[in-house]
């Protein structure tokens, strides 16, 4: 994706319109501590977006930018980093299934001569920091050429596997043997280090490309039949990674937690009277095919964090009325709900006029400060935590982060 972030697509999606804990459970004291909630920061590493700021670094220089990404975030008072470790069906750390990352040497399955997730859980945990093992499951690559991957890659073993859409490559959700294998390699990390949480984004099916179709018509035939059509055949496709996913977590390792950041529109309510008051070009019901209201009320997940990635409002998708939206949804259901922030627009000219106020995100909080079921907020992203361009993180730290916070647990 070159420099293209993770939440790319969440922008091209609302560019495709024909045309929303008390957060601050933070500024809560008692005893002089403020309450649990949640603070945290993406670093992402997919086309070292975050982390490394380029490939080939050396191991000390790897692991001094990782340290000082861990300082940053401990210095603005938050208290969780969310790491990714599996950006592209590759590894972070030394993994039996999977090669070790391109992001770290520039050449996929080379090692980089040291464990960057036992790394980076050693040193957020020495600085008072949780850490979620982040895991993108079916994204295999950002291009289309298989030749391309290690020649071990299980991608490359099993071309069966793989569906190319859009110009990347994808595992195929529809296949159980995919379902399992990618459980497997995403919960090697579980099993091996003592992480606080495992996070998904918002990749399940891919984001729609016009003009292309998905093909898993082998698979659909194979595996559908019982479904009404292959959209409810896709959603069960991923409403068992998720379930068996959040089962093996807790069997695996207890005392984490699991959680997904899906794009912050679940439907229309155009489209469905459940819907929120958007008018989103994607909705990941119908698109990604992730049913995220449905996780949340069945309390299959401990954490959601929808993507609001809009500022108030914000004509298509207004944060001020997806937040009371989401805090809707959460009520009553044993899943926390924190808030994902676009830090990342903050002061960027190409955004809109509101995303040029330092106090926009700060806003934010004051906003999901009045809804009870919001328990707190992570920024996109590490390198934007660091730049701070102009000073909308400094802001929100001075409004609403006066004191250190416990996560929530």
């Amino acid at each position: 994706m070159g420099r293209v972030s993770r939440r790319a697509f969440a922008v091209a999606a609302l560019s495709a319109f024909t045309m929303t804990p008390r957060a601050s459970a933070a500024t809560g004291h008692r005893g002089g501590a403020a309450d649990s909630e949640m603070r945290g920061v993406w670093i992402a590493s997919v086309a070292n977006r975050d982390w490394p700021s380029k490939s080939g670094l050396t191991a000390s220089q790897q692991r001094a930018e990782l340290l000082t990404h861990l300082d940053t975030a401990a210095g603005n008072r938050l208290n969780t980093v969310f790491f990714q470790v599996r950006p592209t069906a590759d590894a972070m750390w030394p993994s039996p299934y999977e090669p070790w990352s391109q992001y770290l040497t520039d050449t996929q399955g080379k090692d980089p001569g040291w464990d960057p997730l036992g790394t980076a859980v050693e040193e957020a945990h020495a600085r008072g920091l949780h850490l979620h093992a982040w895991f993108n499951p079916y994204r295999i690559a950002v291009h289309a050429d298989p030749s391309r991957l290690a020649a071990s890659h299980p991608a490359r073993e099993n071309p069966h596997w793989v569906v190319s859409y859009g110009g990347k490559l994808f595992y195929n959700p529809g296949l159980p043997e995919v379902r399992a294998f990618v459980e497997d390699a995403m919960l090697d990390a579980v099993a091996k280090y003592p992480v606080d949480g495992v996070h998904f984004d918002d990749y399940f099916y891919p984001y729609p490309v016009a003009g292309q179709t998905f093909d898993d018509d082998a698979a659909y035939d194979e595996h559908g039949g019982g479904f009404p059509d292959r959209a409810a055949w896709r959603r069960d496709n991923i409403d068992l990674l998720v379930r068996e996913t959040a089962d093996r977590v807790k069997e695996i390792r207890p005392g984490a937690r699991f959680g997904i950041s899906p794009f912050g529109v679940w439907r229309n309510a155009g489209t469905d009277p459940l819907g929120s008051d958007t008018k989103a070009g994607v909705e990941t019901y119908d698109d990604l095919h992730a049913d995220t209201r449905k996780w949340v009320r069945e309390g299959w997940l401990d954490y959601i964090v929808p993507q609001l990635y809009w500022n108030i409002g914000f004509a298509a998708a207004d944060y001020a009325k997806l937040v009371p939206w989401w805090a809707q949804v959460a009520r009553g259901s044993s899943t926390q709900l924190y808030v994902g922030e676009a830090l990342y627009k903050a002061g960027d000219p190409a955004q809109p006029a509101a995303w040029q106020q330092t106090g926009e995100l700060s806003r934010h909080l004051t906003l999901a400060g009045e809804h009870a079921q919001v328990r707190g907020h992570v920024y996109f992203a590490a390198k934007d935590v660091a730049a701070d361009r102009i000073g909308a993180m400094a802001r929100v730290v001075a409004d609403h982060y006066g004191q250190p916070a416990p996560p929530p647990r």
